[in-house]
């Protein structure tokens, strides 16, 4: 009985950068996946995910999946947090199931551990059990944004934001937690 040769699974590349430093054929490959993965995708959606550490996963010199991480400030406790926000998860459909989005979280989470107090996103229902699974945690308090007129609550937020703590900040997930303004989608 011979056995079969034991096969190394394929590690997936990631490559993180700046939006700096990304050339204009990258952003747009990256905005037309996304546009691809999400049907709700909006100009605002696009622009969140700018200015950060993109993860970007290429197979056969294409674009299969992309990811970032922007700084954004979060209000906890009295508190002013320094947050990696993660935007714009996708994998493309037909490469989904491979690892690619675990591998770009891995490299975002690094980032997460490494510069921040905290990390965020807001998740997607079919998008939770992944981010939950990884070590992310659902805020279970009141979420809010401080607008340009004071700060408004964002009920319909509650149970969809998900952070990854560091240990050197420790959070209470029960408490209120305000995020700063944007155009858009807040969280």
């Amino acid at each position: 009985m011979t056995e079969a040769p034991l096969t190394t699974p394929r590690t997936t590349d990631v490559r993180i950068a700046h939006t700096a430093d990304l050339d204009t054929a990258t952003l747009k490959a990256a905005r037309t996946l996304l546009y691809d993965v999400f049907d709700d995708m909006t100009a605002e959606d696009w622009e969140h995910a700018l200015g950060g550490l993109h993860a970007l996963v290429h197979e056969d010199g294409e674009l299969i999946g992309h990811a970032s991480v922007v700084q954004r400030r979060l209000l906890q406790g009295g508190r002013a947090l320094r947050c990696g926000y993660v935007e714009g998860v996708g994998v493309r459909a037909d490469r989904r199931g491979r690892g690619h989005g675990a591998a770009l979280m891995a490299a975002l989470e690094r980032v997460v551990h490494s510069a921040y107090d905290l990390g965020a996103l807001g998740a997607a229902d079919e998008a939770a059990a992944f981010y939950a699974a990884r070590g992310w945690q659902l805020w279970r308090g009141r979420s809010w944004t401080l607008t340009p007129d004071g700060i408004r609550r964002t009920p319909d937020e509650d149970g969809c934001i998900y952070v990854l703590p560091t240990p050197s900040s420790p959070l209470d997930l029960d408490t209120d937690l305000t995020c700063d303004w944007r155009d858009g989608d807040v969280w």
